[in-house]
């Protein structure tokens, strides 16, 4: 998925330097989980994951890869759809995904808002229609009670993986493009998720997680924060809408719902302070790892000094590529930039 701050191709490394510097544990708390692929990660590596963040596209995610520890059969939709699959040795998600992109499009809250029919091109109004079809279809299915709570969540997981793929952007959703990526005028399918098992019992929350320091304790709390004055919600507004599907209010050109309630403090150099000195301070757990980069609002000598009040802290540096829509000012002249990983020991 195109997300501001992606871990996806970091991870790697970052554990690298976890391991170098005798990081151990057994439980995880990702602190911003944004598109779960940090969770997913160390779920794999059989921590047990605490997972958290504001935006419900995100509680989604985590309750497919997260929560959810067993591949799933969808016995009761199979059984009434009866529905074959041109694919050989088809998973059963992948029947109900095959089904799913064979259905007839509907002209829903998508097609009427965010395509050309709505005077906005963040979607085709093929794909538009496809998107407002499948989704009531999901929907209804758990209405009628044939598919259970964590099928209904893949199936919502699958389609939040793979609208992203076809969206007329230039990497955030705050703003479509005028003229039509080749990517976004092809006809949308819908793909399957995968199934992440490591017999571990692992939790999801859709809150603020500075609200959740007295109820979670893990071993390694991983902060992957906002870096600058953008606020996530607005950016991902478009997914936060299919996932709730709650045809909200909505005004602008790029037609943003509201998200009075789901902006982070960490989008102000001052407030972002006195946040991580809270979390630092009053979280349970052994090492606190700070994931930022050198462009971020928080001066790396104040972050220094708010977390060594909490014990030993030490940063480690390394270059990577620049994600595409936060080049812009003077820095879209460089092609990297430094990610910091701030490592609090108690």
């Amino acid at each position: 998925m195109r997300y501001i701050g992606n871990k996806e191709n970091l991870l790697d490394k970052i554990h690298q330097v976890m391991q170098s510097k005798n990081i151990q544990g057994n439980s995880f708390f990702d602190f911003f989980s944004g598109t779960v692929n940090v969770g997913k990660f160390f779920k794999k590596l059989s921590y047990q994951v605490f997972s958290s963040d504001l935006l419900y596209f995100s509680y989604v995610l985590q309750r497919a890869y997260i929560t959810n520890n067993q591949e799933l059969h969808f016995e009761k939709i199979r059984n009434k759809l009866r529905f074959e699959t041109s694919i050989l040795f088809a998973s059963p998600l992948q029947i109900v995904v095959d089904y799913l992109n064979q259905i007839e499009p509907k002209e829903g809250f998508i097609f009427q808002n965010y395509t050309p029919s709505g005077n906005r091109m963040f979607y085709s109004a093929e794909n538009g229609k496809i998107i407002d079809a499948i989704r009531q279809q999901i929907e209804d299915w758990k209405a009628e009670n044939l598919i259970s709570e964590n099928e209904y969540f893949v199936l919502l997981a699958c389609l939040i993986e793979t609208v992203p793929f076809y969206a007329n952007i230039s990497g955030v959703y705050a703003a479509f493009q005028k003229k039509w990526d080749a990517r976004a005028i092809k006809k949308m399918i819908l793909r399957p998720v995968e199934f992440v098992v490591n017999n571990k019992e692992n939790f999801a929350f859709n809150k603020n997680s500075v609200e959740l320091l007295d109820k979670i304790e893990a071993d390694i709390f991983y902060l992957d924060p906002p870096y600058n004055q953008r606020q996530y919600a607005p950016n991902y507004h478009l997914l936060e809408t299919i996932a709730k599907y709650d045809n909200p209010e909505i005004k602008g050109v790029a037609g943003l719902r509201n998200y009075e309630n789901e902006k982070s403090k960490f989008c102000n150099a001052v407030t972002a302070l006195q946040e991580l000195s809270v979390i630092a301070e009053k979280g349970k757990y052994k090492t606190l790892i700070l994931s930022y980069n050198n462009e971020g609002i928080m001066p790396q000598e104040q972050i220094i000094s708010t977390l060594k009040h909490f014990g030993k802290v030490e940063l480690i540096e390394f270059d990577y590529t620049r994600f595409k829509s936060n080049s812009n000012g003077e820095s879209k002249y460089k092609k990297t930039i430094k990610e910091q990983l701030y490592i609090l020991q108690r």
